[in-house]
């Protein structure tokens, strides 16, 4: 046993840490990591973050922190916590700004070999045309009307389909089935759906992208198949989420549950984790509105995806369809559900936290499309735009000790403003054009934040995850195109 701070921490086995509950925490903190990257987390303050965590009221098992972790605004980015229903909270720290940001991916009949030199250019310029992107984006072809938007925040992907921006059979390869039931438009503020009236079908900024990436390794042969995927196959991944309308959503309910902390005399080792009572009205309410947020991500991502197999098409000069640009599945990480899972031996019902981290359940699980309920969840890992993403399958093992949960990415490294200095007197689009990938962004500034050093490897990463037994490896995505916001 050994302090860090005022932490004492221990080392359970070669990829679990344990940060040791004391003080005002209600449960031990648990750390997915080995020595190396272990090394890494102690840069920043989230381990205290994951012991901060365990002293909100009614958690179940442990404060965890899967081995992308690092800070974040209240939960560390990475973090997982579960509360009981009736004496446990919801926190908006616990989801994030970002509500739904997650992951999609598409395949294709396609080999990434025959999309080379030029032709991968022009495919990439053609996306970066029919995307908007950057900071404040918006579609000019897409204006909807109060009453409209509030449809998509209670139907999302659905309200897409209904509206020919796909087919059906993409709802059932979507967590969720691309609709949060108990959101409520009406807990969404005026100001909420002004910022996200004119942004959806948008990617964003930051760490949003639309990548073309290649299957250039199949770990489990039987999986991928059963997941559509096989080698050299050309791929497809969207990474956005809710836009302005989450981060406002975010922003409204901080406020208000800080004063419900406030009020209701609830102890907090950080204003940020600010929260309220799942059963009581605020609670209730902030669940409604990040429902809704959740289901414009949804529908966001559905839109781009029409948007994506539109391009294709003019590309290639052949439907969608006969490309094969199908969905394999769509995956949240910032998010809060209501789920079930066995704790000590009885199935309890849960508000599982996922703050920058994935669901991946195992096979079995009613939730899964009936199309992967025999093989598990499919688990989209993205990493950095210049080494690989991967993609998981969920497990028994996640089930019993993480919720069903596994990373959601890389992890950053660096500030965005350490990437920004790194990257100083640097050309990234040329290192990684020298590396046979082509990139295009609405700004330099966010080649410099977005660049491969600012991220953990994800390999190392994905191989914590796969040693520890909360998920597995099915293939590995090699980068060959990337737009970013």
């Amino acid at each position: 046993m050994k302090p860090f701070g005022q932490l004492e921490i221990d080392r359970l086995g070669p990829c679990r840490w344990r940060v040791k509950r004391q003080g005002a925490m209600r449960a031990d903190g648990l750390v997915f990591a080995d020595a190396a990257l272990f090394a890494d987390i102690q840069r920043d303050q989230s381990l205290q973050q994951v012991a901060n965590v365990a002293c909100l009221p009614g958690i179940v098992g442990y404060s965890m922190a899967m081995p992308d972790i690092h800070w974040g605004y209240g939960f560390p980015i990475g973090g997982v916590a579960a509360f009981d229903l009736d004496q446990g909270v919801v926190s908006p720290g616990g989801v994030g700004y970002d509500i739904n940001c997650g992951v999609r991916l598409l395949g294709t009949r396609l080999h990434a070999r025959d999309l080379a030199g030029k032709d991968l250019e022009s495919l990439v310029n053609a996306l970066f045309q029919n995307i908007p992107s950057g900071v404040g984006s918006s579609r000019k072809d897409l204006k909807l009307s109060r009453q409209e938007l509030r449809k998509v925040l209670r139907d999302g992907a659905a309200w897409a389909v209904a509206g020919g921006f796909g087919i059906r059979g993409d709802l059932d390869r979507i967590e969720e089935g691309g609709r949060i039931p108990w959101a409520d438009p009406e807990a969404v503020s005026d100001k909420a759906l002004s910022r996200g009236a004119s942004q959806l079908g948008t990617l964003g900024s930051g760490n949003h992208f639309v990548e073309l990436g290649a299957v250039d390794q199949v770990h489990d042969p039987q999986t991928a198949a059963a997941f559509g995927l096989f080698a050299d196959q050309l791929t497809v991944l969207i990474h956005t989420g809710s836009r302005g309308l989450g981060h406002q959503v975010c922003d409204d309910f901080l406020r208000l549950l800080l004063k419900s902390s406030q009020r209701r005399r609830i102890e907090l080792p950080d204003r940020q984790l600010c929260c309220a009572p799942i059963r009581s009205a605020e609670g209730e309410a902030y669940l409604a509105a990040m429902g809704a947020a959740a289901n414009f991500a949804f529908a966001n991502r559905q839109l781009i995806t029409h948007w994506v197999r539109e391009t294709f098409q003019n590309h290639f000069r052949s439907s969608w369809e006969q490309l094969g640009l199908g969905l394999v599945y769509d995956v949240c990480h910032n998010m809060a559900k209501i789920e079930q899972h066995s704790v000590a031996g009885q199935v309890q019902s849960l508000c599982v936290h996922r703050k920058g981290a994935t669901r991946a359940f195992a096979a079995g699980r009613s939730e899964l499309p009936e199309v992967y309920r025999a093989v598990g969840q499919p688990v989209l890992i993205p990493g950095d735009m210049g080494r690989s993403s991967y993609v998981l399958v969920g497990t028994a093992r996640a089930m019993a000790e993480t919720f069903g949960s596994s990373c959601h990415g890389a992890g950053r490294r660096l500030s965005r403003h350490q990437a920004i200095q790194a990257a100083r007197g640097r050309s990234i689009f040329e290192e990684l054009k020298a590396r046979g990938i082509y990139v295009r962004s609405a700004g330099k500034a966010t080649l410099s934040e977005e660049m491969p050093e600012a991220y953990k490897d994800v390999s190392a990463v994905v191989e914590v995850v796969e040693r520890a037994g909360i998920g597995r490896k099915v293939a590995r995505l090699r980068p060959l195109g990337v737009m970013k916001g």
